[in-house]
């Protein structure tokens, strides 16, 4: 759904730019309670892993295809706001170096698949956790249906852009029944995804999935014929360490996402994705503008001067997974450590207590 440039006249999409980089600054702030020791490299991990799984287009309908936002698994593996800005470095590096999405529409495209995606998600998620049992399961199930109503959410709210800034005269009720249609098939796909990779996560490491941590249930005794909690049982020396240690799966999600965006990415569907097949059938895209970076040499993942598509492409794929790893880690280090430095700070000039 990445939209380019020439869909959304200037003004609106300087209104939408601005959103964005609130929504950014937000999330700024918001991450430095999410992030820790352990979870920001994974949170570069999982930009990276979005990165690569978008490029794995599956078809959905004759013609028409759809691949991962990824706004529901950030935020429920790393956090929300973690999640807006996991999202936001992926699109930055698909514009920039890969020129897909459009650089005039960042703030449309950060807005729409990060923000709005995020926020549907990650809401629909806390509120079934309310309500089902407090087990794995149902953070699996949560996962699936906040992810599954986050893309259509998605195409509305694109429709409601282009309601104000569309740059052709399209009747918009014909657009949104259009987007909305086609991207609750592409939910789906997203819904399987990302309840997949959540139920992979805590099948290993539970304690590293934001939206499941404290979930496991005490173990239970009876007691006089009733049920009740079992004291908890004193930790091995070592489990704190082995506790922290993420390495193994911080290895793995890399070689995972090497795999999808160097190999597997070459079997995925050549047909347009469900905004472009709309834009064409419904003549969205009578005015789309080329992109600024379609002189870049990795535009439409590829590299430029390698002939050969397959290898191409996978170099694309593994240099798009390398950047998106390195950037997005170096970002969220960055904001744990200010944090870190800030409580420092904040312990350092308390007065001590006599």
């Amino acid at each position: 759904m990445h939209v380019p440039d020439g869909f959304i006249n200037a003004p609106v999409s300087v209104a939408a730019g601005v959103v964005a980089a609130g929504a950014v600054a937000v999330s700024l702030r918001g991450a430095r309670r999410e992030l820790d020791e352990r979870t920001a490299p994974l949170a570069g991990l999982v930009a990276a892993f979005i990165f690569a799984v978008q490029m794995l287009n599956f078809p959905v309908a004759a013609g028409t295809s759809g691949h991962l936002l990824g706004g529901a698994l950030a935020a429920i593996l790393v956090g929300p706001y973690t999640g807006v800005l996991c999202v936001s470095v992926v699109l930055l590096m698909q514009g920039i170096l890969f020129a897909d999405g459009g650089l005039t529409a960042l703030g449309v495209n950060i807005t729409v698949m990060g923000g709005v995606t995020v926020l549907v998600a990650y809401a629909v998620f806390r509120g079934l956790l309310k309500v089902l049992p407090a087990t794995r399961r149902s953070v699996t199930v949560a996962a699936f249906t906040g992810a599954l109503l986050s893309v259509p959410a998605a195409a509305a709210a694109f429709t409601l852009v282009y309601a104000v800034g569309g740059t052709t005269d399209v009747p918009i009720g014909k657009v949104l029944t259009a987007m909305v249609g086609v991207h609750v098939l592409i939910g789906i796909g997203e819904a399987l995804i990302t309840a997949a990779t959540v139920g992979a996560v805590i099948a290993v490491r539970p304690d590293l999935v934001h939206a499941a941590r404290g979930l496991g249930a005490p173990l239970k005794l009876r007691v006089g014929g009733e049920l009740v909690d079992a004291p908890a049982a004193p930790a091995p020396a070592a489990a704190p360490a082995a506790a922290r240690s993420t390495r193994a799966v911080w290895l793995t999600g890399l070689a995972t996402a090497l795999v999808l965006a160097g190999v597997v990415s070459f079997y995925a569907s050549a047909s347009p994705d469900g905004l472009e097949k709309v834009a064409a059938d419904k003549g969205i895209d009578e005015k789309v503008e080329d992109h600024a970076a379609a002189d870049s040499p990795l535009a439409d993942y590829g590299v430029k001067d390698v002939e050969n598509p397959r290898l191409s492409g996978g170099l694309a794929g593994v240099i798009g997974v390398g950047v998106t790893v390195a950037v997005g880690t170096g970002i969220f280090w960055t904001v744990r450590r200010r944090r870190a430095d800030e409580l420092t700070a904040t312990s350092t000039a308390a007065p001590s207590a006599h």
